[in-house]
């Protein structure tokens, strides 16, 4: 995929993920930070930041929990460590950081 594809695509996924976000109702602010960042704050003040890495072609994600990159198999993008899909990963990095059971799904 070339670099002007897989921004179309990383911005439809973090496009996606802020309106998953917010239809969990999760008390959080969610905030574009320039091309392809978003900076979820959570109540308590933790963050995690979402980003397009164009370079990489992945979705790198930092919570207070780790660092993650995902890449897009074609269909959906995985971690390329262990394989857990984009979302169910966040939901486990919100759920941690919240205090409370966060399921986001893809819309």
């Amino acid at each position: 995929m070339n670099d002007s594809d897989f921004n179309k695509l990383a911005q439809a996924t973090l496009d996606a993920i802020t309106d998953a976000i917010d239809a969990c109702e999760l008390d959080c602010d969610v905030e574009r930070k320039g091309d392809g960042v978003l900076d979820v704050t959570l109540e308590n003040g933790s963050r995690i930041i979402i980003n397009g890495h164009t370079a990489a072609q992945e979705i790198w994600v930092a919570a207070k929990s780790g660092g993650y990159h995902f890449h897009h198999d074609g269909s959906n993008w995985f971690n390329t460590r262990d394989g857990t899909e984009l979302f169910a990963s966040l939901s486990i990095c919100l759920s941690e950081q919240s205090g409370r059971q966060v399921d986001l799904e893809l819309r």
